[in-house]
């Protein structure tokens, strides 16, 4: 069994103080109890560890993947910063990310090889639902990632159709918003619905929970139904290219109104 080591960083009252562990390769990251809030592979600090993060990335199945490099990418809670590596590092997409607690900030660049500011990546220190109303922000986010929880991972911190109608202003025209729904006081059923609310329920897509109850939601901004030859095409290009398992999304990845 591989020693598991801590470090941790203390903040204001009102805030969860902010440590890691170490189990084998992977790195996780925790707000002061014992749920995890992300994770990293140490020999493979860019790639995408936990499963339902890779599924954070299902937008990718609805656009041409020639152009991604010109898009833009939002983050709404760094966690560990996996998603916001990823869309930087190895999609080289224009990266902006949105973070209320500064110390998960710090701890990501400390611990978890988030690289610093530049051309493509900014990270934001504010409250996502202010930040996200800002002017500079409407209509500019290709791919909108939300995981907003707090350190008892309970339910969505945010999670309101004022909430989603917000996200949904940021996103261009072909946009997409990837949620992850995971709480044990939070129901899947009522967030669905508010979602399917603001975008329609034509919009909509949802995976099958993971076995750690995490469920990844696709909101369009502009629904669509590509073709399922078209699905496993992309799904086929996006795990050449990037290396995430998107021909098995196919079997647990519908639209909402067929399921």
């Amino acid at each position: 069994m591989a020693a598991r080591k801590q470090s941790t960083s203390r903040l204001p009252a009102e805030l969860p103080e902010v440590n890691f562990s170490d189990w084998g390769d992977i790195r996780y990251l925790h707000l002061g109890t014992e749920w995890v809030q992300g994770s990293m592979k140490l020999d493979a600090p860019y790639e995408i560890e936990l499963e339902y993060v890779q599924r954070m990335m299902a937008w990718l199945l609805f656009v041409d993947g020639t152009g991604i490099g010109n898009r833009h990418a939002m983050q709404l809670g760094l966690g560990a910063a996996t998603l916001t590596k990823f869309c930087r590092k190895t999609l080289r997409m224009r990266t902006t990310a949105v973070e209320l607690n500064p110390q998960v900030v710090s701890a990501c660049r400390g611990w978890f090889k988030l690289p610093p500011d530049d051309a493509k990546l900014r990270v934001v220190i504010a409250d996502a639902a202010e930040e996200i109303r800002r002017p500079e922000w409407q209509g500019t986010v290709d791919a909108l990632q939300v995981d907003l929880y707090d350190h008892e991972a309970a339910a969505p911190v945010l999670d309101s159709e004022d909430f989603y109608a917000d996200c949904r202003a940021l996103l261009t025209e072909d946009g997409a918003m990837t949620v992850n729904l995971f709480g044990r006081s939070s129901s899947y059923e009522r967030s669905l619905e508010k979602i399917q609310a603001v975008f329609g329920a034509d919009a909509v897509w949802a995976f099958k929970p993971t076995r750690e109850g995490n469920t990844v939601v696709l909101a369009q901004r502009q629904p669509s139904r590509p073709k399922r030859e078209a699905l496993a095409e992309r799904a086929q290009t996006i795990q050449t290219r990037w290396g995430l398992p998107a021909p098995k999304w196919l079997r647990v990845f519908k639209p909402v109104l067929s399921i």
